[in-house]
C-alpha cells in the first residue's frame, strides 16, 4: 500500500515515527509525501500541552477530510493523543479506524493492515466530527467540558534497538537517538510519565551500534535524547553508565558532534561533565530544563532545587566545561505565581546570563498533579511575563553577541537558506537543530559547501539570535 505520515510533536516523537516508517517500509509498503494519494494515512500526534493537542486534533481532521475525498480508504491514529484519548478519539472521530498508543509502536504493521485490534464499521461519507477540538479550548467561553483522559491498567513499556527498522526523516547529516524512554519524576504540571511509562534504559551496546550504523550512512551529529539523559543506566544499576557511553561514541570514526539533550540538575554528575569536556565530539553544550528560579514556585511543581543549589549547579558546570553553551527553559503563570515569584525569576535570568532560553506560558492540564489546583494566572498576565523574560534575554543574546564578533568557528551547514541563493545557513557547536538560532553564511558559493559539511567561519554580525559569518 501507498503510506502517508505525519508527525508531530518532540524528537522523541519523531525517533517513534522513524521507527514505525522503517517497519512499514521494510514490509513493502511505499511511502509517501502527497497525503491526497496515499492508501493509508498515519498521524502522529503530540498531547503535551493544549496547543500540541489542537494542532493533533486539527492534522487528523485534516487526514480525515482527506479519507472522505481522496484516496485513503484507512486512517491511523498514533502517538502521545493517541495514548491519553485512546477511547474517545475513536468515539468522537469515526474516520479513525486504528489507535496505537505510544508502548504500540511494534503494532503498525497490523494497524496498516486492518487486522486484529481495528474498530470496524466507519461511514468514509460522515463528516468528522468537530467534538473533540472545542473540549481542548479551556477559555471561559468554552461551554463543552475537557476530555478524561483514557485510563489503561498497564503502561507503555516499547523501547527499540539497533536491529529495529528505522528510516530518518531528518537531514542526513544529523539524527536523534532515543538512549530511555519514560520517566521516574513527579512534576506537577507533566503528563509524560503516564503517556510514556517508568524510565528504561537501553543497553549501551545497542546505542553504540545503532550509532555507528547511522555514522556509515553519513550522520555527522549525533543527538542523544530522553525525558533525562542524565538518569541514563541509573534505572539499571549502571552509575557512571552515561560517561562510559560518551566516551564509546566518541571513538567511532565518522561522528564529528555529539550532543545531549534534556538533562535534569540533580542527575549532572561530575564524570559526565568530565566526559563533555575531555572527549573532542561531545559538544560542551548542557541542554538543562530548569522551569523556574523560586523556590516556592519549585516546590508546587515538585521539581527539586532553589536559586541557590541552581548557582552552584550553573558554577559548578561552567568551571569543569570551559566555554560551555547553556540552555534553558522555564515556565511561567504556574498556578500562585506571584509578582514576587516571578521578579525572583527575572533576576535569575539576568544574573546567570544562558545562551539560549525558552518559556512557554503555564497549560493546566487535566491528568496532571496541578490540574487539581486553581489556574489563577489569567492569560494575560501569563503572555506579559513570558514577553518581559524574552525580551529581557534578548538583550543578553545582543551583548554576548557584540564580544563574538570576528570569532574563527566551526559550522556545520544545514542547507540553503530560503532567503537568497547565495546564502547557507548553519550552526556552531552551541546551536541544537530547530531550537536553537542559526548561523547565516554570505559571500559563499553554495556548489562548494554540501550539506553536512563542517567549514571555518569568522563571526562578523549579527541579526536577533542569529549570527552571521563568512567562510575562510
Amino acid at each position: 500500500m501507498k503510506i502517508g505520515f505525519l508527525s508531530l510533536g518532540c524528537p522523541k516523537n519523531l525517533v517513534d515515527g522513524e521507527v514505525m516508517l522503517g517497519m512499514a517500509r521494510d514490509a513493502g509498503h511505499q511511502l509517501t509525501n502527497d497525503a491526497a494519494s496515499a492508501d493509508v494515512l498515519v498521524v502522529n500526534t503530540c498531547a503535551f500541552i493544549d496547543k500540541a493537542k489542537q494542532e493533533s486534533i486539527d492534522a487528523i481532521l485534516e487526514m480525515a477530510q482527506l479519507k472522505k475525498h481522496g484516496n485513503c480508504s484507512r486512517l491511523v491514529v498514533t502517538g502521545c493523543l493517541a495514548e491519553r484519548y485512546r477511547d474517545e478519539l475513536r468515539k468522537e472521530i469515526p474516520e479513525i479506524d486504528a489507535v496505537l498508543g505510544t508502548g504500540e509502536v511494534d503494532h503498525i504493521l497490523t494497524a496498516l493492515g486492518g487486522q486484529t485490534g481495528v474498530r470496524p464499521g466507519s461511514d468514509r461519507g460522515q463528516t468528522p466530527s468537530r467534538a473533540i477540538p472545542l473540549t481542548f479550548h479551556r477559555s471561559a467561553a468554552a461551554v463543552a467540558e475537557p476530555i478524561a483522559p483514557s485510563s489503561s491498567a498497564d503502561l507503555p513499556t516499547y523501547l527499540y534497538d539497533a536491529d529495529t527498522p528505522r528510516l530518518l526523516t531528518t537531514p542526513k547529516h544529523f539524527a536523534y537517538v532515543k538512549v530511555a524512554e519514560g520517566c521516574d519524576y513527579t512534576c506537577a504540571f507533566c503528563i509524560i510519565p503516564t503517556l510514556r511509562g517508568k524510565f528504561r534504559s537501553r543497553e549501551a551496546h545497542s546505542i553504540v551500534t545503532e550509532a555507528r550504523s547511522l555514522a556509515e550512512r553519513g550522520v555527522k551529529e549525533l543527538l542523544l535524547i530522553s525525558q533525562d539523559t542524565t538518569f541514563y543506566g541509573i534505572d539499571r544499576g549502571e552509575r557512571g553508565a552515561l560517561a562510559r557511553l560518551l566516551r564509546e561514541l566518541n571513538a567511532i570514526d565518522g561522528l564529528e558532534w555529539i550532543r545531549l539533550l534534556y538533562l535534569y540538575p540533580t542527575t549532572i554528575t561530575d564524570d559526565v561533565l568530565s566526559a563533555m569536556a575531555e572527549c573532542e565530539k561531545v559538544c560542551r553544550y548542557i541542554d538543562l530544563p530548569l522551569q523556574h528560579a523560586s523556590a516556592g514556585v519549585l516546590k508546587r511543581m515538585r521539581r527539586p532545587g532553589d536559586r541557590r543549589t541552581y548557582d552552584k549547579l550553573l558554577d559548578r558546570i561552567r568551571r569543569q566545561v570551559p566555554d560551555v553553551t547553556l540552555r534553558t527553559t522555564f515556565i511561567v503563570g504556574f498556578p500562585g505565581e506571584t509578582d514576587e515569584e516571578f521578579g525572583e525569576l527575572e533576576r535569575f535570568i539576568s544574573d546567570v546570563e544562558f545562551d539560549h532560553v525558552g518559556v512557554f506560558t503555564y497549560s493546566h492540564e487535566e491528568g496532571t498533579r496541578a490540574f487539581s489546583a486553581v489556574d489563577d494566572v489569567p492569560a494575560a498576565i501569563k503572555r506579559k511575563r513570558r514577553n518581559a523574560i524574552m525580551a529581557r534575554q534578548k538583550k543578553i543574546v545582543a551583548r554576548a553577541q557584540k564580544q563574538k564578533i570576528g570569532n574563527v568557528v566551526q559550522v556545520l551547514i544545514d542547507g540553503a537558506s530560503p532567503e537568497h541563493e547565495l546564502v547557507l545557513q548553519g550552526r556552531l557547536r552551541g546551536q541544537a537543530p530547530e531550537i536553537d538560532p542559526l548561523v547565516i553564511l554570505t559571500d559563499c558559493d553554495p556548489e562548494q559547501h554540501t550539506i553536512g559539511d563542517l567549514i571555518d567561519a569568522r563571526i562578523v554580525g549579527a541579526r536577533g539570535y542569529d549570527v552571521i559569518a563568512s567562510p575562510i
